[in-house]
């Protein structure tokens, strides 16, 4: 990986910027669009079917590399790459059950292996970061929770591509009301490193009273794209150990998930101490399971994290009922050897 290579994410509203706006360099990634139908564009585009909270219109998320890149198609995929990272978007509708599988099963495990097809055939090895959005993902079908049914998928993929769980990436799972299962991800040629907290079991292990298969992810990682250390944090909860805590009191519950991020965060430190990672530089993204709780959950992440904290907050269903909100987020560090770009 060269040492030029930069890796950069911003946020806009078009709504507010009079349409969509571009950046003056056309090196993109891709991107994330909520609550908005993106025009088409010849980057992946990830469109996420939630609700903004607090007075967003509609937002537009983008990965930016300071070099060119490359668009493609794989299958169901639309990938783009600058050699060094590759970032794509795999939207499935939901097909027919069989007797091997429900049909949001088969699904998940379809775009999984067209997932780590495209990653062999292109040669980026590491899977760093996946964003999943599951319809309806509470519900109980074929007497088994939809997120449930999701996580089989996912685990035989893992498994028919030899990759061990315990290098899975930092990832989340959330639920839309309506849509396809969409999938995005950030793949590199260079391994992340992972983090768990030991606050918590690791997602992986966990015992079967929460479904056939474990879920399938790190809680966070630390990525090297060469100019930056980048820290992604997996969708994180009131979780302690492998058990919800603080069930139906949404301010205790966002303490709690900020308690598990701040050791997150103090576990990356400790790997990258030059970072200077801390819980007020980084990007959040809040999913809050009924609307009317965001003033009490802004209110009480802006008086742990600071009044500055730079968050999106979406209605979203999280990956357990009894959970009422989850938080993710990242933090781009430039390597202090490398000086400004």
């Amino acid at each position: 990986m060269s040492p030029d290579t930069s890796l950069q994410f911003f946020q806009c509203d078009p709504s507010a910027n009079g349409g969509h706006p571009l950046p003056a360099n056309a090196g993109i990634l891709g991107m994330s669009s909520l609550h908005h139908p993106a025009p088409a564009l010849p980057w992946p585009v990830q469109r996420v079917h939630m609700p903004l909270l607090g007075g967003w219109q509609q937002l537009h998320e983008y990965w930016h590399s300071a070099t060119p890149c490359r668009r493609g198609r794989f299958q169901d995929i639309h990938f783009s790459s600058n050699g060094d990272l590759l970032y794509g978007v795999i939207e499935l509708e939901e097909g027919h059950g069989s007797d091997i599988g429900t049909a949001l099963q088969l699904a998940a495990e379809k775009a999984y292996r067209q997932l780590f097809s495209l990653l062999e055939a292109e040669g980026f090895p590491h899977l760093w970061r996946v964003w999943n959005y599951v319809p309806r993902i509470n519900e109980v079908e074929h007497g088994l929770e939809r997120y449930r049914q999701f996580n089989i998928g996912r685990h035989q993929a893992f498994a028919d591509f030899a990759r061990p769980v315990d290098s899975s990436p930092a990832a989340c799972a959330l639920g839309v009301a309506e849509g396809p299962l969409s999938i995005a991800f950030l793949a590199a040629r260079r391994a992340a490193r992972g983090i768990e907290n030991p606050r918590q079991i690791s997602a992986f292990e966990y015992p079967r009273q929460y479904g056939p298969r474990s879920p399938t992810f790190t809680r966070a990682a630390i990525a090297d794209s060469g100019r930056h250390d980048i820290l992604f944090i997996s969708g994180t909860a009131s979780i302690v150990g492998h058990g919800t805590v603080h069930i139906d009191d949404v301010v205790a519950q966002t303490r709690e998930t900020v308690a598990n991020i701040a050791v997150l965060v103090e576990q990356a430190r400790q790997l990258a101490p030059a970072a200077g990672y801390a819980l007020a530089g980084l990007d959040y993204r809040v999913y809050i399971r009924h609307a009317a709780d965001y003033p009490k959950v802004r209110a009480t992440l802006e008086q742990l994290i600071g009044r500055d904290i730079r968050a999106v907050y979406v209605q979203a269903d999280v990956c357990r009922s009894d959970l009422l909100v989850e938080v993710e987020a990242h933090g781009i560090a430039i390597r202090p050897e490398l000086g400004t770009p």
